[in-house]
């Protein structure tokens, strides 16, 4: 990302900061979420659980999570995004430390639908935050470096979860009592380091005149004039919106597909012990970092578009997950080319995707509509779980997870026809005023 010039000596800009407090929050929610998902087959034997019923309880989080995206985006709209990310910590922190209390399926359905309301208002003040801080030219690389938090945190927390859980004698229980301290330490660092807006940083001291005037020349951003005019209920007029929502659908249906059944996968169709499943399910992830930010750049200096880096992502994702699930039992090395090939170009959408309504639209309504699509795009997310736990086979030979990454692959293809109509022009408020007179949202 770019650093601005102060008397001709590059310097490192506030904004970078508060991106550094975003991603670090959002590890210690996806330390929460990813836990739980790691220790889905543990639970499942612990609570007796069957393959659908452990699927259902997967995709229930999705659900209670795609609900509060729309109102985290209003939410942060309208009384800061500072404010919702604060309250969505605590909530989910506390809900994770009650996870290792667990006794029953009631009880996991309950704590599930709990984390994903509290963990679904965090997303969209995030983005907004970004919306808020960051130029126009900087948006798909501050994006796709937020983004590997998605990437990065699967990569490390099943092999520190799992190793700690066999320290301990497979008690997980546990894991989930000590993950509530990094929620506690999150909350004093959105406190003391995040800001809605830059001119708060000004204020303080924090933020120089010169970067403040660098952000705010290159914001997406209304006009006064139009600012009354914008809303969901304008946004929700634009059909791109509708096809954005529809791609992020799909993408989120193969991501958090595949994380929730992959420790299943590797645990029960390959036979790997808890620490080994935690190292190769990690192994997807650790590429996706290299890939994530690699296709926020290929946006910001190349394309300067979002389209070209779906669709490669997207097709090339198709052949990688129609084989995953067919890689024979004992085939190691190519089942981990598969899974670093997998994490490679289902993750180089990551940053490219996000950046898009923060091109499209101007930041005064980006928190509604990262909200209303991601909240469509997480019915995806939803979906997904509990469609596998459906499909996920006993054979004469053991447990098959083939037909699972047939519908990945599926979905994949699916993105791709999406992304293909996909639109990349600046949004346009219309009126019934004449051509001359009509109100256009200008970068």
């Amino acid at each position: 990302m770019g650093l601005i010039q102060s008397g001709g000596k590059k310097i490192w800009g506030y904004r970078h900061v508060i991106l550094i407090m975003l991603w670090l929050l959002y590890m210690i929610n996806y330390f929460d979420r990813i836990s739980v998902l790691t220790f889905l087959p543990l639970i499942r034997q612990d609570l007796s659980l069957s393959h659908q019923e452990i699927g259902f309880a997967a995709s229930i989080f999705f659900f209670a999570y795609a609900l509060a995206q729309v109102s985290a985006g209003f939410l942060a709209d309208k009384f800061g995004a500072k404010r919702v990310m604060g309250i969505a910590i605590v909530v989910f922190t506390a809900v994770t430390f009650l996870t290792g209390m667990v006794r029953n399926y009631t009880q996991f359905l309950l704590i599930r639908l709990g984390l994903g309301l509290g963990e679904g208002h965090h997303f969209s003040p995030a983005n907004r935050t970004i919306a808020d801080w960051f130029p126009r030219s900087e948006k798909g690389r501050a994006t796709a470096f937020f983004s590997t938090t998605w990437a990065f945190a699967p990569a490390i927390i099943p092999v520190i979860i799992t190793y700690l859980a066999a320290a301990m004698g497979g008690d997980w229980r546990t894991i989930f009592y000590i993950l509530a301290v990094p929620g506690i330490f999150g909350i004093l660092l959105l406190w003391y380091y995040v800001s809605d807006k830059p001119e708060e940083m000004l204020a303080k001291g924090r933020l120089s005149k010169e970067e403040y005037d660098y952000i705010k020349d290159g914001l997406v951003s209304a006009s006064e004039e139009n600012v009354k005019k914008l809303g969901l209920g304008a946004i929700i007029k634009d059909s791109c919106l509708w096809l954005y929502a529809m791609q992020l659908f799909f993408l989120l249906a193969i991501y958090w597909g595949s994380t929730a059944w992959i420790s299943s996968f590797l645990y029960e169709q390959h036979g790997f012990s808890l620490t080994k499943m935690g190292l190769l399910s990690a192994l997807p992830y650790a590429v996706a970092i290299i890939s994530t930010m690699l296709g926020g750049t290929l946006m910001d200096k190349v394309f300067h578009r979002t389209r070209p880096v779906a669709m490669v992502s997207f097709l090339a994702a198709i052949p990688i997950l129609m084989y995953l699930g067919q890689v024979p039992k004992g085939s190691t090395n190519t089942l981990i080319m598969m899974l670093i090939l997998n994490g490679f170009f289902v993750n180089m959408v990551w940053g490219v995707i996000y950046a898009y309504p923060q091109m499209r639209y101007p930041k005064e309504v980006i928190g509604s509509a990262v909200g209303l699509a991601n909240g469509i795009g997480q019915l995806g997310a939803f979906l997904s779980p509990l469609l596998a736990g459906y499909l996920v086979e006993k054979t004469a030979t053991g447990i098959s997870y083939d037909k699972v990454f047939l519908m990945f692959a599926g979905c994949a293809a699916l993105a791709a026809v999406v992304t293909y109509f996909l639109k990349e022009d600046t949004f346009v408020i219309k009126s019934n005023e004449p051509q001359d007179r009509q109100s256009e949202i200008s970068a």
